[in-house]
């Protein structure tokens, strides 16, 4: 790969051609170490380091000397062109010598010199790998004679965060790579098949990116990625890994898709930064995104244009749901972080690295973006980014276990935390998948559910802390509905806590805060106790419907020291096999999230999709069918289910979000009972039912309306098939929340079009959970 060029700026941030960057030399201005004349400094450099050596002039005969931990010459690691020569006469290079020997090299031999350019201004070099370097500022005698003597320079070095990683390993066989140093763009070309991947080096750095099909540009026809019409394909603002991952031109055709993201912010409803936007800002002859991509565009025979449309990776933006304006604010790309794409055709695509200095949108610093480019071979899956919190290690959505089996029935997933998972089935259906639940048997993969293993001699006591149940009543072979909550009542978490033996419980839950929540109770109270965490190893599945223990009785086989199948009652649990005692084992729990009756598998992962075949074969008879994540949610709103980020959430305590039943008061103490106790006394605010006057699909977040007063606010709804009318579950005041009160939904801002709705009671089918209890 040919040298990248090198950027001279002077101490005002101005390039060459007369237009500036303020924010570039703006770090290291007036900092760092002095280099005298026949003098030399050494600097050790990382990965990633940017050095900077202002004061360059032509009074000057300035060197570098660049080695690598070999002592071989590695002037390509600054970009600059490798050259060998030796010291001006009379120089003192003890040092450089010192460091030879040290390293077992020879002193007497040559140096990879490389001479700097002189002239007023500051040189930005940016390090691709390890090195030791020397700047050498050298003194011409010849320019004693006409009175000139050269001041010192000053070097200083920009180090790579020590917490900020390397790039990504690469994801497969590479065929070009290249860094777009910052204020600077990039076209280049890729073939159909290949795989794009934009990656933010530093973080926080936004690129803009274009693409345009290479036919279509040789036939003198611009068509490019067309965000109006991308959005209205996917009726989505941006694509992402999965079904809804394509970019289109005007003309509709794809261009590329989203394979992975690590991000997941980034725009698409503006411009790339233009000439203009810096000048009525303040900051005329600013580089800008749109004068960078005319450039790099030009060898294509792209028209210049004062303003570019533009993908933005990595440009936090949003629309505001009060006053619908775009809102922007720093990044939420971290070091390393990426987007990954394949060309649908042959295209000429553009990259930038974004110069804006004077708003949030780069961290208020510019840095730099790199790009590689993999061959259409090369082995990369979707996957989207997966944190446990904001803080933690980004990880790659993967398959579940049971993927080798489910792959074959549905090309619909969705990311149900770090899996990919069925949303629906294709020769099924939602809406058949709802009925098959209802009248006889589904399977579904359920394996992002969160399990944990609290095990040890204070397993009970630590539980009993954090869980709204009495845990002390828990028999072994037997589950129960819990929460975990906060000093303030609000839910942590829920979930079903299941005893396995004395000491030994499993906490299978939807988020890991409840496993940090565990830890730092045990270290609190100093209790001996182990949470491990074991999703990864035990997937499930869920096998429910009023023929699910019908399928069951086919193949469960149980030994006689543990419960069997038709003793199990609501929330028991056992371990079983499939046939006879030498099958497949798994846990086997009376448990659901449908409000039907229902059962819950948990094998290894080795066996997932063996067993996946076992029940769909065993089911054949019964009317079994798979069901995914959309059916669910209709099912789960019907049986007045919670879910987190829904009926309980920030700011909402467990007897608003409905899940007072949880509750034990009797409990001598667990944490947040003290607010709940003092809040049940006083409710404001209870989780209702509204059955909705027609079929108008109201939305999450929906505020509910008595008169021209907001009263409440939809948490989640849905159309029910089984009541033929649209469906909510809502927050309301307490002094609306009576069965029978008529109330009103706003839509279109809450006041142009009202849907009139009655409160009633949850779950809004069979409110006695006869079914699940069958």
């Amino acid at each position: 790969m040919d040298a990248l060029p090198i950027h001279l700026i002077d101490n005002r941030g101005v390039t060459p051609d007369g237009r500036s960057f303020p924010g570039l030399a703006a770090p290291m201005a007036g900092q760092g170490s002095l280099v005298h004349p026949r003098q030399a400094v050494r600097f050790t450099l990382r990965t990633g380091d940017v050095l900077c050596i202002e004061g360059l002039t032509d009074a000057h005969a300035a060197f570098v000397c660049v080695l690598d931990d070999h002592g071989e010459g590695a002037a390509e690691a600054l970009s600059l062109n490798p050259a060998t020569g030796f010291l001006p006469s009379g120089f003192d290079r003890a040092e450089i010598d010192g460091w030879l020997l040290t390293h077992g090299l020879d002193p007497n031999g040559s140096l990879p010199l490389v001479a700097l350019q002189g002239g007023s201004g500051a040189l930005f070099l940016k390090t691709k790998s390890p090195v030791t370097l020397w700047v050498l500022n050298c003194l011409d005698r010849t320019l004693l004679t006409d009175g000139l003597l050269p001041d010192a320079l000053r070097i200083s070095v920009r180090s790579r965060p020590a917490n900020s990683p390397l790039l990504p390993p690469p994801l497969g066989e590479v065929r070009e790579e290249f860094t777009i140093h910052r204020g600077t763009a990039q076209a280049y070309e890729l073939q159909a098949g290949e795989y794009l991947q934009v990656i933010d080096v530093e973080g926080q750095q936004c690129s803009d990116f274009m693409a345009f099909s290479a036919k279509a540009l040789q036939a003198g026809q611009e068509r490019l990625i067309d965000s109006t019409a991308t959005r209205s394909m996917l009726r989505r603002a941006y694509p992402g890994p999965g079904l809804f991952d394509k970019f289109y031109d005007a003309e509709m055709a794809p261009l590329l898709n989203v394979v992975q993201d690590t991000c997941g912010r980034h725009d698409t409803f503006g411009m790339a930064c233009t000439a203009r936007g810096y000048e009525e800002a303040g900051y005329p002859g600013h580089l800008n995104c749109s004068d960078n991509i005319s450039d790099a565009l030009d060898p294509f025979g792209v028209a210049r244009r004062k303003a570019w449309p533009a993908i933005n990776f990595f440009w936090n933006t949003w629309i505001d749901a009060g006053t619908h304006q775009i809102q922007t604010e720093e990044s939420w790309s971290r070091p390393g972080d990426y987007v990954t794409l394949r060309a649908i055709q042959p295209l000429v695509c553009v990259s930038t690295a974004c110069p804006d200095d004077i708003d949030p949108i780069n961290g208020w610093n510019p840095t730099d973006i790199h790009v590689r480019i993999y061959r259409p071979d090369a082995p990369i899956r979707r996957a989207v980014a997966y944190r446990e919190k904001e803080n933690a290690p980004v990880t790659l959505s993967q398959e579940s276990a049971f993927h080798p089996a489910t792959r074959k029935l549905t090309r619909d997933f969705h990311s149900a935390r770090n899996l990919w998972v069925p949303n629906s089935f294709s020769t099924v259906g939602p809406i058949a998948e709802y009925w098959a639940c209802r009248n006889a048997a589904t399977l579904q993969d359920m394996s992002g559910l969160r399990k944990y293993e609290v095990v040890g001699p204070d397993a009970e006591r630590l539980l009993q802390k954090a869980m709204t149940r009495d845990v002390a009543k828990l028999a072994v072979w037997r589950g129960t509905y819990a929460l975990m909550c906060d000093a303030q009542g609000e839910v942590i978490d829920d979930g079903t806590l299941f005893r396995l033996a004395d000491q030994r419980f499993r906490w299978c839950c939807g988020s890991e805060e409840s496993a940090r929540h565990l830890s730092a109770l045990a270290t609190e109270h100093r209790l001996q106790v182990r949470i491990n965490a074991s999703g990864d190893v035990l997937p499930n599945l869920a096998l429910q419907g009023p023929k699910s223990r019908d399928i069951l009785r086919e193949f469960v086989f149980t030994q006689p020291h543990v419960p069997a199948l038709d003793e199990l009652k609501w929330f028991g649990v056992t371990m079983a096999r499939v046939g006879d005692r030498d099958g497949i084992p798994f846990m086997l729990a009376r448990s659901g999230y449908t409000g039907e009756l229902g059962y819950e598998l948990f094998c290894s992962a080795s066996d997932a999709p063996k067993l996946w075949d076992i029940v769909m074969a065993a089911g054949e008879g019964h009317g079994l069918k798979p069901m995914g994540g959309a059916a669910l949610e209709t099912i789960r709103i019907e049986a007045g289910l919670a879910a987190a980020g829904a009926e309980f959430a920030p700011g909402v305590d467990a007897l608003e979000a409905g899940l007072g039943f949880a509750v034990d008061f009797n409990k001598s103490e667990f944490v947040g009972k003290d607010a709940l106790e003092r809040n049940a006394s006083a409710p404001r605010r209870v989780l209702r039912g509204l059955l909705i006057d027609g079929d108008d699909l109201v939305h999450h977040g929906a505020q509910v309306f008595a008169g021209e007063r907001p009263v409440g606010v939809v948490t989640s709804a849905t159309h029910s098939p089984t009541l033929e009318r649209g469906i909510a579950m809502a927050r309301l005041a307490i002094e609306h929340a009576d069965p029978g009160v008529e109330l009103e939904i706003g839509m279109l801002d809450g006041r142009m079009k009202r849907v009139g709705a009655t409160v009633t009671t949850v779950p809004f089918i069979d409110p006695s959970r006869s079914r699940a209890r069958a």
